[in-house]
């Protein structure tokens, strides 16, 4: 059996391990449309901050080491259209020679690409003056050649998303001055607004002006004399005018799925665009999977969405991976967006439900803020984690919980907690009544997020919620 991957990322590299553990006899095939097969994406606003020291470090595994597990690694290849009928990948080679590539079964891993906003003059102006999006190795490299060659002192970066928080933190770093514009009205508009002024007070105290509720409507080069050789205009929400100048220009503003490859193939779509895929990340098309950040996204709590996410793409890939061997069919579980991000000294996480989408997905949610801190406050160095945790009100389940506290705090394994408690469907009082260790210089009796849960708890107790029915 030969299998084929179009894509190098997150998605075709798990297929590609996966269906080689399941069946070692399989010949796997990715096909990659640039140079850089398993590399951390995730990764990048480390490599600019210089934590990481070298790009080469970004690799999960070297080419040595995936052509050692089995994968025959096509580079710099494009694929382009998909003959459904005789089974043949049609690809364009890095010499621009025509190539066809038969499969058995074939796995569409294409992810997404940057979303261009209406910005006059984004198209007109690129990389080389110094206005950048960020997405791949290669817009990597672009940045770094504007940071070493023109070693710009200032920087706008448009959007407060996790991508733009690193790359303030990562951009700060180097010592630039940077300013955040952000559409909404809050930065990280994943969590709720009082965790997002937590990330604003963040940002702030390490010297990023931050202007929220900010639309840039162009980017030009700035007149001679300027602050800085490119000029953004923006405007608030009332009206006013902001300009802004700048030596580097970031946009990050979101990801739309790569599509038009499975598409042409004759594969649906689904939320937002994304290729439409079974829970065995089946495209309905003879022969053809797909996976990753190009695919729709099934959530536990909210049935068919779209979240590209590094996690998700991991497991839905081994999926797809598993299943085209043809040895069994193995479901994708489902993800509950699951989400960390450091901002400097602090770090913010959510999971499952915010208490507005909860609403919509036909919960009765009530959402409690609480404090707790990390470890006992006696032992040195304890920090406070500030807390929401997102409740059913009729049946106590846990639908999602927000978490923002110091990088030392163990936000994110307390964020996961909750997140194995919402993906076996247990109710606040199940989270409250778990197991967990226990030291003073690191944690209490009571685990921070189980004195979360009991603060809910408290505000809506089963007595409270059956007198509110009564009322109703």
């Amino acid at each position: 059996m030969h299998i084929v991957a179009v894509g190098g990322s997150d998605a075709g590299i798990s297929a590609a391990l996966r269906a080689r553990e399941v069946d070692p006899g399989v010949e796997f095939t990715v096909v990659c449309a640039d140079a850089y097969p398993n590399f951390s994406i995730c990764g990048i606003p480390y490599y600019v901050s210089g934590e990481v020291p070298h790009w080469r470090n970004l690799a999960h595994r070297t080419y040595a080491d995936l052509e050692a597990a089995g994968m025959r690694l096509r580079l710099d290849t494009t694929a382009r259209k998909v003959d459904v009928a005789a089974r043949r990948l049609h690809v364009t080679g890095p010499d621009g020679a025509e190539d066809v590539i038969p499969y058995d079964e074939l796995i569409i891993g294409t992810g997404a690409v940057p979303v261009r906003p209406p910005i006059a003059g984004l198209d007109a102006i690129g990389p080389a003056d110094g206005v950048h999006l960020l997405h791949a190795m290669d817009d990597t490299f672009a940045i770094m050649r504007t940071l070493e060659e023109a070693a710009p002192d200032s920087a706008v970066i448009v959007g407060a998303g996790y991508i733009g928080l690193e790359m303030a933190e990562a951009l700060a770093a180097r010592g630039l001055a940077v300013t955040q514009v952000e559409q909404l009205g809050q930065v990280l508009p994943t969590v709720d607004p009082e965790l997002g002024t937590l990330v604003r007070a963040e940002l702030e105290g390490h010297g990023v002006t931050v202007r929220p509720g900010t639309t840039v409507r162009e980017i030009t080069r700035a007149e001679a004399g300027a602050p800085g050789p490119l000029r953004v205009t923006a405007g608030t929400a009332d009206g006013e005018p902001v300009t802004l100048h700048a030596g580097l220009v970031l946009v990050v503003t979101g990801v739309r799925p790569e599509t038009a490859l499975a598409v042409s193939a004759g594969a649906s779509v689904g939320v937002r665009g994304a290729i439409a895929v079974d829970k065995a990340m089946r495209t309905g098309v003879p022969g053809v999977f797909a996976a990753g950040d190009c695919v729709i996204t099934h959530h536990r709590l909210l049935g068919e969405t779209y979240l590209p996410l590094g996690t998700t793409a991991h497991k839905q890939g081994r999926v797809a991976g598993e299943n085209a061997t043809g040895r069994r069919i193995r479901e994708f579980a489902g993800s509950l967006g699951t989400q960390v991000v450091k901002v400097f000294d602090h770090a913010a996480a959510r999971t499952g439900l915010k208490d507005a989408e909860a609403r919509t997905a036909g919960f009765d949610p009530v959402t409690v803020a609480c404090q707790a801190d990390d470890h006992k406050a006696y032992y040195p160095g304890s920090h406070r984690i500030a807390m929401r945790f997102t409740g059913d009100r009729a049946t106590g389940r846990l639908l999602g919980a927000q978490l923002f506290g110091h990088k030392h705090a163990e936000v994110a394994k307390r964020v996961d907690i909750a997140a194995t408690a919402i993906f076996h469907g247990m109710t606040i009082d199940d989270l409250s009544d778990l197991d967990l260790s226990y030291t003073p210089p690191l944690g209490s009796p009571w685990d921070a997020v189980q004195m979360g849960a009991q603060a809910w708890a408290r505000q809506v107790s089963p007595l409270t919620a059956d007198l509110d029915r009564v009322l109703r």
